[in-house]
This record gives C-alpha cells, structure tokens and sequence, in this order.
C-alpha cells in the first residue's frame, strides 16, 4: 500500500496541520494511509469512510479519528465541504488506537475549523491553546456505535456487493440479483456473508439503511422522507428504527 503523504504533512515541528478541500457528489477517494493521525470532519455533506474493517457513514455532525496507519477511503455521497485536522504522531498516541466516530458539538466544531483557518507558522499561545483545547474535547466526545462491518480485500464478490449497497441502500435489489451480478450463486454468498461479516446479507443491509437513516435525520430530513426513500412505509420505518436502537426515529439524540 502506498503511503498518501499530503505536502503539509512533512513538517513534524508543529502538532496539527490543516487541510480544507471540496469534494464533488460521487466522488470516490482510493483507499490510502497516513503517518499523521487525522480527524475527518465535514462542514456540509455526508460521506462514507471505508476501512479494512468497518465503514462509517459521516453527516455534518459526526467527525471520524483516523490512527496513524489505518488505511481508508472516502465515498462522497453528496457534495462534500472538507476540513480535517492531522495530528503529530506522539499527540495522536494520547488518543484512541481504533478508529471511532464522535459527535461533534458546538465548542469541537469551532475549535476544528480554528484550527483550519489559523496559521500555524506564526506560532502563538493562542494557537497552542487552540490546539490543547481540541485534543481536550476529542477525548470527551460522545461515540458512535453505528458501524458496519466490512469484508476484507480477498474476495471481490463480496466486496462489490457491499459498496454497490453502499451507494445505493434505498434500492431494493434482491440477493439472487446481486449473487448473479457477482458471478455467484445464492448458496456461496450467502456463506461468505456470513463467514466474512458474522450476519446475513439483509441483516448487513439493514444496518447500512439505518446507517443512511440516522445521517439523515441529523441533518433534518423528515423521518417520513426518509422511510419511503429507503422502501419503507413510515410505520414499519419507526417499528425498525426502534427495535434496533431502542428509541422511536422522532426521539433519535440530536446535538
């Protein structure tokens, strides 16, 4: 795997280096790695970050940690307003080892795109401050637990499968369809999906979907939008919404 190393990754005198970027819908980042941790964050549009072991679906305020080494790629769901924050190698020590997702809330936003917008060349007690401040509330950040495990690179099948759901989880395309689309049959895929990820495949796409859900409702979108979007009917959308997270779609914690 080739290292992506950014240009403002070279100079390891300062703790953090920013990155602002603009992503087009559709846009698809091939999976890479970095030896600077990273802090994901978007300030509009959702995004699916993809890892060997999991992908994470990343509304506006959820941001994702990236330890040094993970690899990851980048699926652009909409147009996508980037701004990211690398960490040193020994401040990102001080944090996780596991990728994690964590809410972002008013004071880490601002923080983050500071951070962003500040120059770190002119060295400042403001700017240190900033920064001690941010690693502060990245610790207490409240987690997600929405992930979705992903299968490895060893099987294209089965990979395909995934992102094609992935980019697509409101089409109801049914598991005969995908294993003939996979050159498969229904008996083999399924046993790779349950082999591979420890779930059938409509159990997996029903995490994706309410993945997708729950993305969309942090950004407002009515639950009754989201339900037939997603081939439901309001009524048996809340029913599956609240069997899996404990909590009706209208009630779902909003920062």
């Amino acid at each position: 795997m080739a290292l992506a190393t950014p240009p403002d990754l070279s100079d390891i005198a300062v703790p953090v280096q920013p990155l602002a970027r603009t992503y087009p819908r559709g846009r698809y980042i091939e999976p890479h790695e970095h030896v600077w941790g990273q802090v994901l964050y978007a300030t509009s549009g959702v995004m699916w970050v993809e890892t060997p072991l999991e992908a994470l679906v990343v509304p506006p305020q959820r941001a994702v940690w990236l330890p040094p080494g993970v690899v990851h790629g980048i699926r652009v769901v909409t147009d996508l307003e980037m701004r990211n924050i690398y960490l040193r190698p020994a401040i990102a020590e001080t944090l996780e080892k596991t990728v994690q997702v964590f809410e972002v809330g008013r004071l880490l936003r601002e923080l983050i795109l500071g951070l962003v917008a500040q120059d770190h060349e002119q060295a400042s007690e403001y700017y240190d401050a900033l920064v001690g401040l941010a690693l502060l509330e990245l610790k207490r950040a409240k987690r997600s637990i929405l992930k979705i495990p992903m299968p490895d690179q060893s099987d294209r099948r089965l990979m395909n499968l995934c992102q094609a759901v992935m980019s697509e989880p409101s089409l109801a395309i049914a598991f005969e369809q995908h294993a003939e689309n996979a050159g498969a049959s229904v008996r083999t895929l399924a046993r790779l999906f349950q082999s591979a990820l420890g779930m059938g495949f409509a159990e997996w796409r029903r995490q994706v979907q309410l993945a997708t859900a729950v993305a969309e409702i942090i950004q407002g979108v009515p639950v009754s939008t989201i339900a037939r979007s997603l081939g439901y009917s309001p009524s048996s959308f809340s029913d599956m919404f609240r069997r899996e997270l404990g909590v009706a779609p209208s009630k779902y914690p909003l920062i």
